[in-house]
């Protein structure tokens, strides 16, 4: 099977990548602007784990595997690349991972916000028109996120559901509720990739994913110049990784506004997992499907008090002490989520979050210098309701 993971270079990128070409011996294709790396670097933080140039990352993948993984630099911004590129691979699977995956990023101002949409919405766009011409029969699995359907006051399903409206039924999409310039982006390529299906016979899988945390994978962790990058400033550090790197530290673990904000959760090497099962089993023709891709549903108070206990087992002393809320969003609200469909395609749930907070404490520790160089930016200071940053 010939695989392209677009934005290769990112977080869950680069280990699926390696994954894949490693497990299953597929042809790999890696495509990646590095733009993620010059983001990090604007808000003025970078990765506690420090990673390699990416002709490191496969010389040294090769070395270890005996695998080879293909890459091509360019942006999805940029039509005739991404024309050039399915055109000339044809890929059987397209994993599209190149986006601005910073809600806070898109709120600093007009300027991160129309970036935001152009790099997602008009990336996504190109990508669909080229697939068009010169790959409609590959399976696009698009990586979206939870956060398009808000926190509503009933239950979410899996993309759909049936309504009742006049006497009249209709099985029709949920509704989105973004809480961002960011989320927003995600509807829209939503909306986009359901039309493309509809009206082009593509087929793609949608995933709403919870928030992923973790600090290695299989392939990571055999030797340090392929570890996956880790984020913990306030842009584009999720909660689990941006406590985990307070406690290290020991700064306090900053809840935001009552802490009772709750969300779906997976570690990074049942995501690589999840990713492989939905490859395993692809959409029919003209498919447009979407799963709900998580393994358990906490708190952020819950996670705190986690990353709390077991720092304390390592002789770390975290304290928490919540921070006013920078963002718009419901601190106490109603969630219950339906994810059963990666269950009907075979996945089972190998980590919960209590498995992993110790070794990502671990593996933190010996980068505590490099954390404490930039823990100022991990305080928020991008507002939502000013939409300005301080």
């Amino acid at each position: 099977m010939k695989v392209m993971v677009l934005g290769a270079d990112g977080y869950l990128g680069w280990p699926l990548s390696m994954k894949l070409a490693n497990k299953y011996d597929y042809e790999v294709i890696g495509v990646d602007n590095f733009s993620r790396r010059e983001r990090v670097r604007e808000i003025g933080s970078d990765s506690a784990l420090p990673i390699r140039s990416m002709d490191e990352r496969i010389r040294a993948f090769e070395e270890n595997f005996g695998k080879k993984i293909i890459f091509e630099e360019g942006d999805l911004r940029d039509y005739e690349f991404v024309e050039k590129i399915i055109k000339k691979y044809r890929p059987d699977v397209i994993v599209h991972f190149a986006e601005i995956p910073s809600a806070p990023y898109s709120m600093i101002d007009v300027h991160h916000a129309v970036e935001t949409h152009e790099n997602n919405v008009n990336g996504t766009l190109n990508l669909l028109f080229a697939m068009k011409e010169f790959s409609p029969e590959a399976h696009l699995i698009k990586l979206g996120t939870m956060g398009e359907y808000g926190t509503p006051n009933i239950d979410i399903p899996e993309g759909f559901f049936e309504i009742e409206y006049r006497g009249r039924k209709d099985v029709l999409p949920f509704p989105r509720q973004a809480g961002s310039f960011y989320h927003q982006t995600k509807v829209h390529d939503s909306n986009n990739i359901m039309l493309a299906c509809k009206i082009w016979g593509l087929r793609s899988t949608d995933i709403m994913q919870g928030v992923v945390y973790g600090t290695r994978t299989d392939e990571t962790a055999v030797d340090e110049r392929l570890v996956t990058r880790f984020d913990f400033d306030e842009a584009f550090g999720t909660v689990i990784n941006r406590f985990c790197a307070q406690a290290v530290i020991g700064h306090p673990l900053t809840p935001y506004g009552k802490g009772n904000q709750t969300r779906g959760f997976l570690n990074i090497m049942d995501t690589m997992r999840c990713i492989e099962t939905i490859m395993r089993n692809p959409p029919k023709e003209g498919e447009y499907r979407v799963v709900n891709q998580l393994t358990e549903v906490l708190n952020i108070n819950e996670i705190a008090e986690k990353v709390q206990n077991i720092g304390k087992e390592l002789g770390l002393d975290p304290v928490i002490e919540r921070i006013e809320n920078p963002r718009v969003e419901a601190e106490e609200h109603y969630y219950n989520v339906d994810y059963k469909k990666l269950g009907e395609m075979g996945f089972r749930r190998k980590y919960t979050v209590d498995d992993s907070i110790r070794y990502m404490l671990e593996d933190l520790i010996p980068h505590k210098e490099r954390i404490e160089k930039y823990k100022r930016h991990i305080i928020p200071k991008i507002k939502w309701r000013e939409g300005l940053s301080e």
